[in-house]
């Protein structure tokens, strides 16, 4: 068994790593959807790897089983046609065969249960986390909290339309490969790589799912509820993700940014960031209380 599933996850790796038919896989930007993509976003954590092979290996076992099923067919047809059998037989009961499709279709799922609850409690167990951010959907963006970092901070992230989108490439503020349409965002959340991030999300309004497929985390935002999830991001870059769960009007206009960075980037990051939404947070207050 081990030999087959190493056998497996290396020909899936090797199929990954062909350009010509998985362009994304090919790509820099491993946290953007590409141009003619076909096969999954590529890793940048555990857990999606372990996505990625777990789905690769039951699209083989699939492949198997439908072309087991295709040649019954066909000899089925070939050897029981009326031509070959002009006197049907009247068998009724075959105890071997009724026992075998029983059994093997039981051992199957057993085989494919097994690394299925082994992701799953990859998946639920949550390690010692170094950081927590929590997440909360909203229509239609996402805010983000940081309440570990010694004075809590917290800040909106909102999808920059086009006019936005051209000034912030056009003033250098982000590059324009790091800027797809429709998911670039205004205030990106910062992770440092390497570290266990604790993802707590919830909803203000109606449900949303918060949705970053390199990562592999996919985790309802409900209104009331607080969900948790996690991920250790392997690698620097900026990661994209959307809301995948129909939740109204702009459903389709609130992305999800992660940028990855070095411990020194995101140290500097938090201390400018402490600064610059307090002053935010200040600021609307002062507007709050002058309406008043």
């Amino acid at each position: 068994m081990r030999f087959v599933t190493s056998t497996l996850r290396n020909a899936a790796a090797a199929i990954a790593a062909t350009p010509a038919f998985f362009p994304a896989a090919a790509s820099a930007q491993n946290g953007i959807p590409q141009p003619w993509q076909l096969n999954l976003q590529p890793a940048a954590t555990e857990i999606a790897t372990f996505i990625h092979w777990f789905h690769d290996w039951v699209n083989v076992l699939i492949f198997i089983i439908s072309l087991f099923v295709l040649g019954l067919l066909i000899y089925v047809a070939w050897r029981f046609n009326e031509r070959r059998n002009p006197v049907p037989a009247k068998t009724t009961h075959h105890a071997l065969l009724e026992v075998a499709w029983t059994i093997i279709p039981v051992l199957i799922l057993v085989v494919v249960a097994i690394p299925s609850f082994r992701l799953l409690k990859l998946q639920l167990e949550i390690p010692q986390a170094d950081i927590t951010v929590k997440v909360t959907g909203k229509q239609w963006y996402w805010s983000y909290e940081y309440p570990q970092e010694g004075g809590a901070f917290g800040f909106d992230s909102l999808m920059l339309d086009e006019k936005q989108r051209a000034e912030a490439i056009g003033s250098k503020r982000i590059a324009e490969a790091e800027a797809p349409r429709l998911l670039a965002v205004d205030n990106e959340a910062v992770v440092p790589v390497g570290k266990i991030v604790r993802v707590q999300v919830t909803g203000a309004d109606v449900i949303h799912k918060f949705t970053v497929p390199a990562f592999g985390v996919k985790i309802d935002a409900i209104p009331g509820r607080l969900n948790e999830t996690w991920f250790k991001a392997e690698r620097e870059g900026i990661y994209y993700g959307q809301c995948s769960f129909i939740c109204g009007q702009n459903h389709a206009y609130m992305p999800i940014a992660f940028r990855v960075v070095s411990a020194e980037r995101y140290a500097a990051w938090v201390a400018e960031s402490k600064q610059k939404f307090a002053n935010a947070a200040d600021a609307a207050g002062k507007v709050a209380d002058a309406t008043r």
